[in-house]
């Protein structure tokens, strides 16, 4: 019997559901899938506002926050720019410990702005203490932080350099927390964040395509003054159509749909539920990497320090001798789809996304095979 290519099995067919374990975008639950299979409506007509009010509900949960949640039709990358173009005026601090934390510093370059990095080893956070010693020296206007750096698997500490950035009133916090949203607390409005953004194909396990930001009201007034924001990424502009339930372009109606079905997931998970399971595959990511090294000899390393691991991504080390590549190749001979290192640390380690809908037992099936590959 002939067997049938990946392109020709239906998107509720694919065989690899519990063992897609790259660091986004990630797998997609069936019931997801599935609820994009409805007829689209007029995003101009009372439809779309029904839709749009659900979606508000549930994306105001997921962020903590009173304020508005805007969609974007769009990757991430997109609301990185938004957030400079809106809320930066002329010179921005750059916190660094990363390749996407240095993406968002050039992101912001390209936009004409001056940019002073503030940068560490990779793997390594930032303190808050380091931040407000930077700010110190004055001039800046806005600051550029990621949460989960992805290429890491760190997590900075964005309340604490919030509470560092709040000390001066003229500087605004702009948070990048695609890998963050979704899978580690995040809370928008007690911690001061002055923009977070997040994507559609990562800890919230949807399809790529949507992406999600809030602005607090600082930083909303730094939007009505701005003179480069162009026209696509005007948050005045968002805001105001998403105050009668309407989006500033066509949206992605079907993904709407997957993102309504999926807060829904979320909500009778429970956030908190949903949170301690990231951190519980975490844990457990940590838990077999000592293992591999104290029991078996393998002398593997987390490259984020314990007690700042982001809980939705793990990058690990590899001894020398062994390469990123060749351990992504030969779990994909075993049916697992892993990531590789990103940028600077692709040869010298792999990552795990252990993020979206997956589950401890699912992970540990995967850490048994990187087991069998590394022994």
């Amino acid at each position: 019997m002939r067997r049938r290519s990946f392109v020709e099995l239906s998107p509720l067919e694919s065989t690899s559901f519990g063992r897609f374990f790259l660091p986004g975008p990630t797998e997609i639950h069936p019931e997801v899938l599935s609820a994009q299979n409805k007829a689209v409506i007029g995003h101009r007509g009372p439809d779309i506002k029904e839709l749009m009010g659900e979606l508000q509900t549930g994306l105001r949960d997921l962020f903590r926050t009173e304020r508005p949640v805007l969609i974007s039709t769009s990757s991430a990358t997109g609301l990185m720019e938004a957030a400079v173009r809106n809320g930066a005026r002329s010179r921005v601090l750059s916190l660094v410990n990363g390749a996407f934390s240095q993406r968002f510093g050039q992101i912001a370059e390209a936009c004409g702005l001056e940019v002073e990095r503030l940068e560490v080893e990779w793997g390594q956070i930032i303190a808050a203490d380091q931040v407000r010693e930077r700010l110190a020296s004055g001039g800046f206007d806005a600051v550029t932080v990621v949460h989960s750096e992805t290429s890491t698997g760190a997590l900075n500490p964005v309340s604490e350099i919030s509470e560092a950035v709040r000390e001066l009133d003229d500087v605004v916090l702009l948070v990048d927390s695609v890998t963050g949203v979704g899978g580690a607390e995040v809370q928008t409005d007690e911690w001061g964040l002055d923009f977070v953004l997040t994507g559609s194909q990562k800890a919230l396990a949807l399809p790529p395509g949507l992406a999600f930001g809030v602005a607090s009201e600082r930083l909303m007034a730094r939007s009505a003054a701005a003179t480069r924001k162009g026209v696509y990424f005007d948050l005045v502009t968002f805001q105001k159509q998403l105050s009668n339930l309407q989006t500033p372009t066509t949206p992605a109606v079907s993904l709407m749909y997957a993102l309504a079905k999926q807060l829904d997931r979320i909500r009778l998970e429970g956030l908190e539920a949903r949170w301690a399971r990231h951190q519980a595959m975490a844990d457990r990511c940590g838990q077999w990497v000592d293992m591999m090294r104290e029991q078996r000899g393998v002398t593997l390393s987390v490259l984020a320090p314990e007690g700042s691991r982001s809980p939705t991504v793990t990058c690990v080390a590899l001894p020398e001798g062994t390469t990123g590549p060749s351990v992504v190749s030969a779990m994909k001979e075993r049916g697992f789809t892993i990531g590789g290192g990103y940028g600077k640390l692709k040869e010298a380690s792999f990552r795990v996304g252990h993020m979206g809908d997956h589950t401890v037992a699912e992970l540990d099936a995967v850490l048994d095979a990187l087991g069998e590959v590394l022994t």
